[in-house]
């Protein structure tokens, strides 16, 4: 599994990628043309046979999300595309909006079409402007050339798609607090059930799918079900986009079949940079349970990822090198959770605050032994017990770095502050036990 799969990303580099002239270039709206020819219900069946599940983290398949929608009652039914992409490392969604905004547009009219939508939505991330921009005049030069609008193609399908730019909650992300707001209302996740498949927005049926489920829908149409059936693994079907960061001599999107595994991916950016050993690493973005140079060889797919304590997620493949403190990582990253709780309910408002207090006390190498117990115990008590995934996603970095690092903070007591301060190489090189340069020498990022 050594060969990446251009498919998306396939026209990236062209100068003017994000054109309805590159787009209808690669392909553009034919998948459109061959959707309107045959009936809903066969687009439907033709998701659920391809496998596609969604590639907004849950991995749900994307097909039977639009089978529960209800029987027509004359109403209407909406479908709303998640691009709030905000959680740290998760750089996928964006980078497609930017360099191939028609593929989203092409899917969500495909999409509206199966599940009977005269009006979808796309709730894009507020702060990239630049990217809402480019994805407004995408959606004017659908219009203008007949691709979204009234009577599509001359079949009498009408759609319209509004592009809402959100305020800046990562909370958002969260289907139904993405909901609210979207309907005006303040950003918090709704009591489930009833789902937003029967009372979503506007309290009508509602299908919401990630940025880049949507954009795989017009490719699985054009090629075929056994086309993309054939890539990735029997339970995880397909492509995806993996994203690398970090410590990592050529980071960037790697759109490859959904099985690959992180030592394939490391080689094709040529490896750790300046040679140094990876020493922890995120296979799904900062809200999954962390990895380390045991699972490299782990199949990068829902269910192998999984099996072996983890979660796919996004793709987000933050990549630590031997010179990064675990326990810094894992307090910034908390930080983050404590600042974007919604605080609509206890066990994540209150859980994440004491998180972070404690934390910044053992990266400064205060406290005693019995705080990682005191975090596990906290963690215990937010996992499962929270509204939504917000407080599940702050607990796993914490519970996974104390499983595979539970020395690293343990070291910090012992000195009274962290190991891998940059100005005492000496402690640097016994914490390490490798090297007697320096962090900043060594090049570390945190």
């Amino acid at each position: 599994m050594t060969t990446l799969t251009p498919i998306l990303t396939k026209f990236w580099d062209h100068p003017q990628s994000w054109t309805l002239d590159t787009y209808e270039d690669n392909e553009g709206y034919q998948a459109l043309d061959r959707a309107l020819s045959l009936d809903p219900a066969e687009l439907v069946q033709m998701a659920k046979d391809s496998g596609l599940r969604g590639r907004g983290g849950a991995g749900f398949p994307t097909g039977m999300k639009w089978g529960f929608l209800p029987p027509p009652d004359g109403g209407p039914r909406y479908l709303v595309v998640n691009a709030d992409e905000s959680e740290p490392g998760t750089c996928k969604d964006t980078p497609l909006m930017m360099a191939a905004p028609h593929i989203l547009i092409e899917g969500i009219a495909i999409t509206s079409y199966a599940i009977g939508c005269n009006h979808a939505f796309i709730y894009i991330r507020g702060e990239i402007v630049h990217v809402y921009r480019r994805l407004l005049r995408a959606v004017e030069e659908a219009y203008a050339a007949g691709h979204l609008g009234k009577d599509i193609h001359g079949s009498g399908f009408d759609l319209d798609v509004t592009v809402h730019a959100g305020a800046g909650a990562y909370i958002c992300g969260e289907e139904t607090a993405l909901l609210d707001s979207l309907e005006g209302r303040r950003g918090q996740p709704r009591s489930k059930p009833p789902f937003p498949a029967v009372a979503g927005l506007y309290a009508r049926p509602t299908v919401v799918n990630n940025v880049e489920s949507i954009a795989s829908i017009p490719p699985i149409v054009l090629h075929g079900d056994e086309w993309f059936a054939d890539m990735g693994t029997e339970s995880s079907k397909g492509f995806g986009i993996f994203s690398l960061s970090g410590h990592v001599e050529k980071p960037g999107q790697y759109e490859a079949p959904l099985g690959i595994t992180m030592r394939e991916l490391l080689e094709m950016a040529g490896g750790m940079r300046g040679g140094k050993r990876i020493k922890f690493w995120t296979p799904g973005g900062s809200s999954t349970p962390l990895f380390t140079d045991e699972h490299l060889d782990i199949p990068l797919d829902f269910d192998a990822v999984a099996k072996a304590g983890s979660m796919l997620g996004t793709r987000a493949l933050q990549v630590f090198d031997e010179t990064v403190c675990v326990v810094r990582a894992v307090d910034r990253w908390t930080d983050f959770y404590k600042h974007e709780s919604c605080g609509k309910c206890t066990p994540c408002r209150e859980g994440t605050w004491w998180l972070k207090q404690i934390l910044g006390r053992l990266e400064h190498g205060q406290g005693d032994e019995e705080d990682l117990e005191k975090l596990l115990d906290i963690c215990d008590n937010i996992l499962g017990r929270s509204f939504c995934a917000l407080g599940d996603g702050a607990t796993s970095p914490i519970t996974s770095s104390i499983q595979y690092f539970r020395d690293e903070y343990l070291r910090h007591l012992e000195l009274g502050h962290c190991p891998f301060d940059p100005t005492d190489a000496t402690l640097f090189a016994s914490s390490n036990g490798s090297s007697s340069r320096t962090p900043a020498q060594e090049g570390a990022s945190l």
